[in-house]
């Protein structure tokens, strides 16, 4: 691995990492070096999951490697068992296992029998030739497929929200956002918040849900899986802003063939349209007079990047300024993904404006920290109660961040 300014972007199995260590009934063991799971427990614990999935790592050596022995997960996985009301446990091979081909489905088969009341599901990709959305796509897909239950669908309407992961700067607080949305718009509750809010538990009722919400590009396959198995139409998008939020509304209420509560939603677009119409001048007036101080700038995950930037510029009028994804394989013409040396290049291009990415990237160029939108973080996270970027109450909280930039940025 080179020399890097900024962290580069994490493997597959930190994208399943993250997408696993949210759940609750469930214990994770990674058959790799002592240290990993270590890290990554400070990780979660900063992002504001500090007990949910029990994590165990294997420690792996010398002869391990040689010899392939298996002893020490054979021993892992009956600590697990003993010590954790686990009802499942993955498996997860760090990059050395991977390339030696240790056979993690064989084994877990071999194990099975000794534990009848808890499940063994192994994972593959521990390697670094993918990147940490394929993983996070393929945790999503592995427990779509296997956890779900044939279950008859529950006499009220209710939801499913796939995507919402520990990656994602700001998850509890979109998908809170979310979940109050659809109780006021529909009435309806969630079954699953998948995964940064759930238990083995509650995708095992999955099925028993009316739409699937995805909020991420990743969880479509996911989603795809369990219209398969149960029928479940599904609705792919985040919302933004307050004509951003009431079309995800609309789409949502087409596909479920439920009229939503009007009143909900003209309450809530004439509180957002009130409160934001004090700043409207302010932008209005430096979009013309001096455009460089409000043009946006965003870097972040691609279906963050685009409905943050719909919002801004669609909504606000704000000149669009820099943009970019986070991942190469979701880049296109319209939203690039930087090199490190590209993207510091750009970055110390942006003198003025509002420059919305990761918190280490605004620390690096000397910008607002209230404006990270994207990890990698610095900072704890363990309050879940924050405002929001999505919906209607994260238009006020954008807007806010923006006008108070632009006029620190004027001063």
């Amino acid at each position: 691995m080179g020399l890097h300014k900024f962290k580069p972007i994490p493997s597959v199995r930190m994208g399943i990492l993250w997408t696993l260590a949210s759940i609750k009934d469930a214990a994770l063991i990674e058959y790799g070096c002592m240290g990993h799971m270590l890290y990554a427990r400070a990780f979660l614990n900063r992002a504001g999951i500090p007990k949910a999935c029990s994590l165990y790592s294997t420690h792996i050596d010398e002869t391990d490697i040689a010899l392939g022995g298996i002893d020490r997960i054979r021993k892992t996985v009956d600590y697990a068992a003993k010590n954790n009301p686990a009802k499942v446990i993955f498996l997860l091979p760090s990059s050395v296992p991977q390339i030696i081909g240790t056979d993690l489905p064989a084994i877990c088969e071999e194990l099975q029998p000794e534990y009848p009341d808890i499940r063994l599901i192994p994972f593959g990709y521990g390697g670094f030739d993918v990147t940490q959305h394929r993983g996070i796509q393929e945790a999503l897909l592995l427990l779509a497929r296997t956890l779900p239950v044939k279950t008859e669908k529950t006499q009220e309407p209710t939801f499913n929200l796939i995507g919402s992961c520990a990656d994602l700067f700001n998850f509890h607080a979109d998908a809170n956002e979310i979940v109050r949305i659809m109780e006021g718009a529909f009435n309806m509750k969630p079954l699953c918040i998948m995964t940064s809010a759930t238990s083995v538990e509650d995708m095992e009722k999955m099925g028993g849900a009316h739409i699937n919400l995805v909020l991420r590009r990743e969880g479509e396959p996911a989603a795809k899986q369990l219209k398969e198995s149960f029928g479940t139409p599904y609705f792919m998008g985040r919302p933004y802003g307050v004509k951003g939020t009431i079309q995800w509304i609309e789409n949502i209420a087409k596909i479920i063939n439920i009229k939503p509560r009007h009143e909900f939603i003209n309450s809530q677009r004439e509180e957002v349209l009130r409160l934001i119409s004090s700043v409207k001048p302010t932008f209005h007036h430096l979009s013309h007079e001096h455009p460089e101080k409000v043009q946006l700038s965003l870097g972040a995950h691609a279906d963050v990047v685009n409905g943050i930037l719909g919002f801004g510029c669609d909504e606000l009028n704000l000149p669009k300024g820099t943009c970019w994804c986070d991942s190469p394989e979701m880049s296109c013409e319209g939203l690039p993904y930087f090199t490190e040396e590209q993207l510091i290049q750009k970055v110390s291009e942006q003198e003025d404006g509002i420059l919305m990415a990761s918190g280490e990237i605004l620390e690096w160029a000397g910008r607002s920290r209230m404006l990270q939108i994207s990890n990698p973080d610095e900072k704890w996270r363990i309050n879940p109660y924050v405002p929001p970027f999505v919906g209607f109450r994260g238009a006020l909280n954008l807007a806010e961040l923006w006008v108070n930039e632009a006029m620190s940025d004027a001063d």
